[in-house]
């Protein structure tokens, strides 16, 4: 198979590690996992979630990391490169990125707002009632904080692969994972009586979080909750945007892809777990089980600086430690999400970086002003197949990440798993000498358990 000698690539696999789980940990493990996890359960979703992330999560992972180093290409014309007449699924791949990247902008430039509300100690405000909805409905503001946080991906990008992605994750990850531990631990030593005199601790909502609820639990809602947790492991493991054949691309044909992919999962479980820990002890304790119905945006935005304040002087440090950690999660994700586009026009029209990564700017600057003026000038509300009301920058998700990536993950088990056969990836995986652990369990799910699965996940996308 035909390969660029001349792609860049990661020094070594440290940056590829770093880089890549900088991609998978990023908002959906902090403010969705939690939610999940509180929902379903408690330790019942924890144990779906490790079982799937073994399996499932493995699979789909490996599977496109080996895509990538195979055909040195990223998502538009990896495909194509893997088989002729699978061109289309690239194009779809990387439609995924493109239409992740202007709203994903947008969330970050409200990280960035509410990170400067709790630097300049004014995070008493961003607890009232409104504020959120106030901030992002306003004409100005969330575009300047969309701007800048688009600016500073860009200007990583800019700088390639080495200087730029690999640079960044070397520093962030590290200072990020310190500060999801520290909070993590402040969260469980946190106690508060109510008003009605009640005491709770976040001890207490730990329990909540990591032991199994089966209270209730039939077959039905057992599905719900596996269903949930593969969901959950899109986001999680960034698999079916097209970033980790990007990232795969990068790799040296002589790294040890099984041992790469392994500290690959365990970094995001890990990371994902402790968003838990940060997240549910700290909500619980200040605000009860009545309070850990929220996710998204209105989890991170709402609740959560509520949680903050009820601390008092300390929730201001502890709120500017959070946003600061959310930030550096949102920019390593964002990063890998526009590398995915930038490196396809690259690959697919022969442009250099710095066209590339302009083209992609102007169309994530264009798509995230629409976006902002979503929640004003240009507002409405559309119901959507699932039973929520949306408007632009939910139709976006909704289509990103509800049709296009089980689309793209079904796709690509059918490809490989049917059409070129799993040896493809079990041969790239085992090129360096090393013997690919889990080899059977990855055949038999590529070509059975996880099309199923996907199926089933993509249904209950269109039908709540």
């Amino acid at each position: 198979m035909e390969k660029d000698t001349k792609r860049n690539s990661f020094k070594g696999s440290i940056g590829f590690v770093l880089a890549a789980a900088g991609s998978a940990v990023g908002l959906g493990n902090i403010w969705r996992f939690p939610y999940l996890a509180a929902k379903d359960g408690g330790g019942m979703f924890l144990v779906v979630y490790i079982v799937l992330a073994l399996t499932f999560g493995f699979t789909l992972l490996i599977t496109e990391i080996a895509i990538g180093r195979r055909t040195k290409q990223s998502p538009l014309t990896a495909y194509g490169k893997i088989h002729k007449k699978w061109k289309g699924l690239g194009v779809v791949a990387c439609l995924v990125p493109v239409i992740i990247m202007p709203y994903y902008c947008a969330i970050g430039g409200w990280v960035i707002k509410y990170l400067l509300v709790y630097l300049t100690g004014n995070g008493v405000n961003a607890a009232e009632d409104g504020y959120f909805s106030n901030f992002i409905s306003g004409q100005t503001e969330p575009i300047v904080m969309m701007l800048i946080f688009l600016g500073a991906v860009a200007f990583v990008v800019f700088r390639g692969v080495n200087k730029g992605i690999e640079f960044l994750s070397k520093i962030l990850m590290p200072i990020l994972l310190v500060f999801v531990v520290i909070i993590a631990i402040f969260s469980l030593t946190i106690s508060h009586t109510d008003d009605s005199g009640v005491t709770r601790t976040g001890i207490e909502g730990f329990g909540i979080y990591v032991i199994p609820d089966f209270n209730g639990m039939t077959f039905e809602s057992f599905l719900n909750v596996l269903v949930d947790a593969m969901g959950q492991l899109f986001f999680s493991l960034s698999v079916a945007m097209g970033i980790m054949i990007t990232y795969g691309s990068y790799v040296n044909d002589n790294a040890n892809l099984k041992s790469s992919i392994n500290q690959i999962e365990i970094f995001d479980t890990v990371v994902a777990f402790l968003a838990g820990v940060m997240i549910i002890p700290a909500v619980y304790t200040f605000a009860g089980t009545d309070g850990m119905g929220a996710s998204g945006p209105g989890l991170m935005f709402v609740t959560l600086p509520k949680v903050f304040v009820a601390m008092g002087s300390i929730g201001n440090i502890v709120g500017g430690l959070f946003f600061a950690m959310v930030l550096f999660a949102a920019l390593t994700s964002a990063v890998s999400i526009m590398e995915a586009v930038v490196s396809s026009f690259m690959d697919k029209f022969h442009l250099s970086r710095t066209k590339a990564t302009s083209i992609e700017t102007v169309i994530a600057l264009v798509a995230g002003l629409l976006v902002c003026f979503g929640y004003n000038a240009l507002y409405f509300e559309l119901p959507l197949p699932n039973g929520s009301t949306a408007q632009i920058l939910d139709i976006m998700d909704y289509a990103s990440n509800n049709i296009l990536m089980p689309i793209v993950a079904i796709g690509t088990c059918i490809l490989i798993g049917w059409i070129v056969k799993p040896k493809v990836v079990v041969d790239e995986v085992e090129k360096t000498g090393c013997k690919m652990g889990r080899k059977k369990l990855f055949v038999v799910m590529i070509k059975f358990i996880a099309p199923v699965m996907l199926a089933i996940l993509f249904l209950k996308s269109l039908w709540p």
